[in-house]
Parts: C-alpha cells; structure tokens; sequence
C-alpha cells in the first residue's frame, strides 16, 4: 500500500451510501469582532459552549508566539491569505440580494448578452464591421458566434488548436485517398508533438481555432500529443475557470449598477429648439444614438453607461452635447474629461459656443492653461453649483475638484486615461451617468460592448460629404516627405507632422526650413510652456502655420479643417489606436486627404509592428474603428482586456478558443449559481472537542468573551471570522493545536454554509456531505480545484457529495482533511454567481 500523510491521506473514487448520520449540533465556534476593553488594541465577542473542555495547568510559561515564517504555512493562513486575494474587494461591492431578485437580475444580463450578439451578428452579416475579429471567425449555421477558422485560410507553419486535441502547427491540405475507397478527399495535415494527424476539411472547419497570443509572440511553448490528450484537457479545465471567474466579475459589475436608482430626467421640448442648432442633416446612426441616449436618460431608472463609437469626424461630440444639455437643463451639473489639454481646450469652444444662447448655462474650463488664481476661482464655482459644464482634463478626478450635483460624466477616448484616471472614472458610474466616446475603443471596453454587459450605439455611416483617407506606408526618405508636404502646401493646405518623442522634433524642423524658406512651422509638445502651446495651436487653428511638427498630442479630437496631410514618422513606435486616431487629424473636410506612415526599415520591425500596419492598411475606409479595435484585440490580445493575471489562462489555449468560450459560458450564465445556506442551519457530525491548555487559557485576558466574539464572526461571513483569526494571532501569537482545532471547526461550518452544505457527516472511512448544489455547481467546484488528492475523491450522488478515505482516520486528523477539502471547494466561490 502506497504511504500517506496523516494530514492528506490518499483517497479513492467511491459511491458509498452513508449510514444513517448521528446528529450533532455544533455550536461554541469563533465569528466576528466588536469592540473589546479600551487598553486592548485587539477585538472580539464570545460564547461559552457546554462542549468546551480546559485542561488543567501543565507550565506556567504563557504561550510563545511563532515566527512569522512559520505561522504562514498553516492551514489557517493560508486560506486566510486566499480568502484576502479572491474575496477582498468583491465582497465589499457585492450585491445584497435575495435568490428570486438575482434570478431577475440574471435574466436581464441574458437579454443584454443576446443584444451583444445579435448587434455582432448584424456586423458581421453586413460585411466585415464589428464581427471581424483576430481569427477568420464567423457565424456559424445555428446562428451562434463561432471564431473557428477556415482551413483554407491558413498558411503553411501557422499555429492552430483543435479542440479536443490541442495545439498543433498547420503543414498543408491535401488530397488523399480513405481506406476501403478509391476516391480522393481533401486532408487537414497538422504536426503534433508526437506524429502527424490528418482530418478531413468539412471536419477541420468545424473544430479548429487559430493560434493566437495575448502578447507579441505567437510560438506556444509546446505542442500538443496525439498519444495523451490530459494535458491538453488540464488547459482547457484551466482556460474555463478563468473564464468562469471574469463572468461572475462582469456580472456583478453589472448587477451593481442595476441596483442603483436615479429618478429618469424629463423630457424637456426645449431638446429640438437646441438639436436644431446642429449645423449637418444628422446620418441614421446619429439618429439611432440620439435616441438611445435620449431614452436612457429619460427613461431608464439605472444610471446610464454607454459607448458612443464612431469615426473621428462622424459625430459623436453632437451626441454628448445633446445628453449634456439634457442633464444640465434638469439642474444637474456636466464633466467633459478630455484626455490633453489641447482637446480639452476644443471642447471647452465647442461646448461655449453650442450654449451660448443659454446665458444661465455657465461653462468653465479648469487645466494647466489657468493661473492658481483661476483655477481657485474655478473649484469654488464647481463646489457651489455656479459653474453648469466643466471641462478639463484629468485634474478634474483629483480630490479638489468637489460638485455640487454632478449628473453626467463624458469621457473621450478612455483609452488614453491612465489606470489609476479609469478606476476613478469606474467610481463615478455608481451614481452618475456614464458616455464614453471613442473612435477606437479599448479592447475590455470593447468586449464589454459586445457581451451586452455596457450599452454601445456604433456610428459607422460617415457623413456624405467624408472621403476617404489615401494611406500611403513606405520607409522613410526626406524626398518622399518633401513631396508630400509640396502637395499639400501648392493646394493652400496645412501639414501635421508627427514624432513619437519631443527629442527628435528638431531634426525635421532643420531639414524642412531649408526645404520650404518663408513658410511657417511650429514645434507642439506637452512640456512646453502653457501659454506657447495654446498660442501654437491657435495660430495652427487659424492658418498662420502652415506645418505643425508634433507629438502625438494632436492624436485626439483636434478639428482642423484645412490640415488635409499628416506625415508619421517611426510608425513602428505608436499604437494601432494611436495611429488610426492620428489619421482622423486629416480627412475632416471635402478635400481628398493623405496619411504617410514611414517605417525606417522592415527588417527592424517586430511581428507585431508589422501586423499592426498591416491591419491600418486593411481598415482605410471610413467607419472602420470598431473593426479596427478588433484587430487590436487580437494583436494585443487579451492581456489587456482582462488584465495581466489573466494572460497565462488565454496563451493556454489561443485567443480565439478562449473567447468563444467565453461567450459559451456567458450564455450559460444561469447555470453557475451557489446557493448559501443560514450558518446555524449547518450540522457538523463529528464528535471532536479539544481541551484547551491551561497555559493558553491563562495567556487570553478574557477567554470565554473571545470564544462568543468567534462564534458571531463565524456566523457574519468568512471575512470576519478571517479579520478576528488574525487579529487573534497578532494579539496572542500562533494558538496551540486544539485551539487551531477549534477555530477548524467554525471555517469549515461557514465555509459549508456559503457554498450550500447543510451537513456533515462521516461514518467509519466514508465522508458524506449533503448539499443543495446542482451536478453543473459542482463540476465547476472541482474543476477549480489544484489538489488532485481531494479532486479525485469526491463523487456526486442526487444531494450528496461523498468521498471514500482509505484508512479510517482519527477524529482530528478527520476535521484537518475536511478543512483542506471545504477550502479547496471554497476556492472556486468567485467563479460562482453567490446569492
């Protein structure tokens, strides 16, 4: 017989049906902690139990606190430690609600999952739009969303995954004859770690992906094995858990935000006396956003949260202006944040220009342009409610900046916020109403969109008079600059030129002074003095410079409509976004416009450079930032979209797998539900009742208050009973083991609670546990699990889930197993929706 440890001992799959379990309440364990006597920093109730044995005095020395080290080994810790990392901040925020209002709940995030589809569907039926994604994905015949690729679509050495098999590298097709036929077939070749598999084409179609990783290499660390496929399974197991816990993560996001009221603003008449001030007969997709809008605000009760996505030029600044003069009319006050200061500074004239018929309506502008004395002046006038719209720049999210009756925030190009601006502007969305306007949204936004769990209206219909933008990518060379700028100069227009960092700004300004003598040009940057750069830009604005040399400062918003040439220099260095964003500077009037994307040489460039401007080419019609955030989705990947935890479980098993399934699990959202149970509606059948040592119970001030402090924090949830262990330690240092025994006993009861046992039994090698959990719960339970011990030795039998030990163990040696256990089926909480 193989060894064990008496901690984990070796356990086998088993059904055994329990013998009839003896019933024993357990009571006297440890729960949360209130205020204790004033010299004491540390905090507990308590409650004697009957069943609580002291021993009797064996030393007189109190109990030595253990090494830090050492202490955090434990069981205990590190479950706590789980606990703090899983459960921290989703417990704070998460919804209090009962089972029958989630499952409403749940169902509205159903709806808007299939209104994601349905609008990729729409897209992608129409063309290409915001359906085309990383792979050569498509609709599949039963109307769902499939990213599988065409097998013909591929080239000889690219990296594919079949589903059930793993990831392998595409050799070629072929034709080839089957057994026991004489005619020829067309062959799917892929290389596999171990041998070459063939399958047949209409069979390839249905179930492989392209191979395709969040970060700029595309090589997987190791091909799959035709021979052995439980490795390949272990990813996708790995895969679906992540999955699972980003879809709980949205869902609570969202359910978050549905339970939040605001009273639906008006419908004020005097909307069409202001929406008639636009200039331009409005395209239908403007139309199709001024209503969404419109009925979000008046007649929805939840906080609005939508994206307004749109080319540069399409209208989407008319779309917020409406929704502000909405709030504003209503008495609330409007944040416009711009992401510089020169775009913020064009809001600001746009927006003071579209209200100044209104002369009640008060605009301000606050950002580094102003004296200490204007912005002093400004803050007050925002704190009072004297200012109505403010706009600005990130300064705007900063502690100062107090509002009165702040009702909508317009956020432009999110993605060009830093971490910390976005989690701030994430605060916001509780209470306030939300429109983020882009023309490139960021890949999570993007996903969000999608998925149905954030409101999108898509502009792609570009004005009549638009024409589309002429890209031209080559390596760079001052003659082709040259000519380029003459071009555009000999027609009477203006010149962008733009650098990727302020310290090469001089060197074309050397060599184009020369070029063109007596024709202005100007440097533009972000650390030059305030009062330089808005003089810069407004003479640019009026026509007195004639080339600009900047950085990318002039990416967003930047309306000039004489500047019909932009000139990029080491392309290589910006973003797809950045440079998508940068040839909207051009092209905003009837003129036909010009974009030069220079590379210096494209042997110098990564993979990744060279698909991202393989990618700006592909997308150079109008309306084509939603399809081209796409694109960024696969080449940037879905580290980006989930954060950096989340890469590893995505280069698994390949962008495309992973994402569809993701939207498999979103539409089987209903299915990943926990149902807790009352914590003193467990029963613990296990007769174990330590003796305290005499010399631990001499070592606590007030023993008996700290066992009732235990036990009502092991009732209020595991984040109290994991607050007072902690403290308890930091007080009295690491508990002897029948106290360590003790406090098992309260995390297992709770911990049973939350994830819906109502006993616990054993009888002679068998552990039973019955529960309320569906076989899907449980299935999701133990693919979470890491220790292949406990995951190998339960079953799941009608409302029981039971495991067979191989040795009959002792009483204590019992409860650690069960602990270990519980923790490990306690580990998979965040991918479950709790309620």
């Amino acid at each position: 017989m193989a060894s064990f440890s008496p901690n984990t001992p070796h356990l086998k799959l088993t059904s055994t049906s329990a013998a009839p379990p003896r019933l024993w309440g357990w009571t006297s364990l440890f729960t949360a902690h209130k205020q204790a006597k004033k010299k004491q920093s540390f905090q507990f109730k308590a409650v004697y139990t009957p069943g609580l044995s002291l021993s009797s005095p064996t030393s007189k020395k109190p109990t030595q606190r253990r090494e830090k080290n050492e202490n955090e080994t434990d069981d205990i810790s590190i479950l706590n430690e789980r606990i703090r990392r899983d459960f921290g901040k989703r417990e704070a925020t998460r919804p209090v609600m009962d089972s029958e209002e989630a499952d409403k709940y749940i169902q509205l995030v159903k709806e808007q999952q299939q209104k994601g589809l349905q609008k990729l569907k729409g897209k992608k039926s129409g063309g290409g739009g915001a359906g085309a994604g990383a792979g050569d994905s498509g609709y599949n015949g039963a109307g769902g969303f499939s990213y599988k690729v065409d097998p013909y679509s591929l080239r000889s050495g690219d990296y594919v995954v079949h589903k059930k098999v793993g990831i392998g590298k595409f050799v070629g097709i072929k034709f080839d004859v089957q057994k026991d036929s004489t005619v020829p077939i067309e062959y799917v070749f892929i290389e596999y770690a171990d041998g070459m598999a063939k399958l047949p084409v209409k069979q390839a179609s249905r179930m492989l992906y392209r191979y395709n990783l969040p970060n700029e290499t595309k090589r997987p660390r190791t091909l799959s094995k035709l021979s052995d496929t439980t490795a390949w399974e272990r990813r996708k197991t790995k895969g679906k858990v992540a999955i699972q816990k980003m879809v709980v993560d949205l869902m609570e996001l969202y359910l978050h935000r549905l339970k939040q009221k605001r009273p639906p603003y008006p419908k004020n008449p005097a909307i069409a006396e202001f929406a008639a001030q636009f200039p331009y007969e409005p395209t239908p997709d403007q139309k199709k956003a001024f209503l969404d809008v419109e009925r979000d605000l008046t007649e929805r009760e939840t906080p609005m949260d939508r994206l307004i996505c749109g080319d540069v030029g399409f209208g989407k600044t008319e779309v917020a202006l409406r929704a502000i003069f909405c709030v504003v009319s209503a008495g609330k006050q409007a944040m416009v944040l711009a992401p510089t200061i020169v775009l913020a500074k064009q809001h600001f004239d746009v927006v003071s220009e579209r209200f100044s018929k209104y002369p009640d309506i008060k605009v301000g502008l606050l950002s580094r342009f102003q004296s200490k004395a204007e912005k002093e002046e400004h803050l007050d006038m925002i704190k009072h409610g004297h200012l109505n719209i403010i706009v600005g720049t990130h300064s705007l999210l900063g502690s100062r900046v107090v509002y009165n009756n702040l009702g909508l925030l317009v956020v432009d190009e999110e993605q060009r916020f830093g971490v910390k601006q976005k989690e701030k502007i994430a605060s916001f969305k509780i209470s306030v109403d939300v429109l983020t306007l882009s023309a490139t949204p960021i890949p999570r936004t993007l996903y969000l969109a999608l998925t149905g769990f954030r409101d999108a209206s898509l502009i792609s219909t570009p004005p009549p008079e638009r024409l589309p933008i002429k890209t031209h990518l080559s390596a760079f060379s001052k003659e082709k600059v040259i000519s380029a700028i003459k071009y555009e100069l000999d027609r009477g227009g203006q010149v962008f030129y733009v650098l990727p960092r302020i310290k090469g700004l001089e060197e074309p300004m050397d060599f184009l002074q020369q070029a063109f003598p007596g024709v202005d040009i100007a440097i533009a940057h972000g650390q030059q003095y305030s009062r330089q750069l808005e003089e810069t830009m407004e003479k640019f604005a009026q026509g007195a410079i004639k080339i600009l040399i900047c950085t990318n400062i002039v990416e967003s918003g930047l309306d000039i409509q004489n500047a019909n040439t932009i000139i990029v220099q080491d392309v290589q260095q910006f973003g797809l976004a950045q440079l998508y964003q940068l040839r909207g500077r051009v092209g905003r009037a009837d003129k036909e416009a010009h974009a030069y994307l220079f590379y210096p040489d494209k042997s110098l460039l990564s993979d990744q450079a060279l698909e991202r401007l393989a990618a700006l080419e592909e997308c150079r019609e109008l309306g084509q930032g939603f399809q081209l955030a796409e694109k960024d989705m696969g080449i940037r990947g879905f580290g980006t979209i989930f954060g950096e935890q989340q890469t590893g479980d995505v280069g698994n098993v390949g962008v495309d797998l992973f994402f569809e399934m993701l939207f498999e699990s979103l539409s089987k959202v209903d299915e990943h539900c926990v149902i807790s149970v009352p914590y003193k509606s467990v029963q613990i059948d296990i007769n174990i009742n330590p003796r305290l040592p005499s010399e631990y119970i001499n070592h606590l001030e007030n023993p008996m208050e700290m066992v009732n402090e235990a036990e009502k924090a092991a009732e209020q949830d595991i984040w109290c009973l994991m607050q007072f262990t902690e403290s308890l330690r930091r007080q009295y240092g690491k508990e002897p083991y029948s106290m360590e025994i003790l406090l098992k006993k309260l995390y297992v009861r709770r911990m049973a609670a939350d994830i819906g046992i109502t006993k616990i039994y054993a009888s002679g090698k068998m552990v039973g546990m019955k529960t309320n959990m569906n076989k899907k719960v449980f299935k999701m339970m133990i693919d979470s699990m890491t220790s292949e011990v406990h995951r190998n030795s339960l079953t799941f039998e009608g409302d029981q889930i039971k495991a067979e030990l191989l040795l009959e163990l002792p009483r204590e040696q019992l409860l650690n197993w069960i602990f270990q256990c519980l923790a490990e089926l306690y580990a998979s909480l965040p991918a479950l929706i709790k309620y």
